[in-house]
């Protein structure tokens, strides 16, 4: 049987209810299912990213409460990065080429970002946050990380640093 990934280890009432092996491993030729990790990882993944699209949301209308929330992953990456095509950002967050036009616009309406030609290609632009959109997102960003130290504070910080390690593996096994 596999391991309970929930604090203690303490699996819920009637968890164990087939009798079996919790239905095969992934992977396995022939197995009838996937394996409790897995199934524990798709619930517990389910609930965060709930939460995080929740958040997301109260943190970009933060900025400015026209906003939709898929702006603020926008607005991240640019204060990471900097300059960038709308063809890398839509890449990176995943979305169409349309789709990312329609976000930048609206964006660059609210004064948050502006374009600029891209001195390597005079045909592409580059587009960057403006001062008020860096002091905006910058605001909103810090009370975030506030946040995360309230809500962690208790865990050891090797923890912490464990959680971030295993996201990021996550995040770069997604990409591709």
């Amino acid at each position: 049987m596999g391991a309970d990934v929930r604090e203690g280890g303490n699996a819920d009432e009637g968890d164990e209810g087939d009798g079996g092996d919790g239905g095969g491993n992934a992977g396995e030729p022939g197995g009838g299912g996937v394996s409790e990790e897995f199934l524990a990882l798709e619930r517990e993944l389910t609930v965060l990213l709930r939460r995080a699209r929740a958040s997301s949301g109260e943190m970009v209308r933060e900025v400015h409460p026209d906003l939709e929330s898929s702006a603020y992953g926008l607005l991240v990456r640019l204060e990471e990065r900097g300059r960038q095509r709308a063809t890398e950002l839509a890449a990176y967050i995943g979305v169409g080429k349309a789709t990312m036009s329609r976000q930048l616009r609206a964006l660059e309406e609210l004064g948050l970002v502006a374009r600029e030609p891209d001195p390597a290609d005079g045909r592409a632009w580059l587009v960057h946050l403006t001062e008020e959109g860096r002091e905006r997102f910058g605001r909103v960003r810090d009370a975030r990380r506030a946040r995360y130290v309230r809500e962690l504070g208790s865990w050891e910080h090797d923890d912490v640093a464990t959680l971030a390690r295993l996201l990021y593996r996550l995040n770069r096994g997604v990409e591709g």
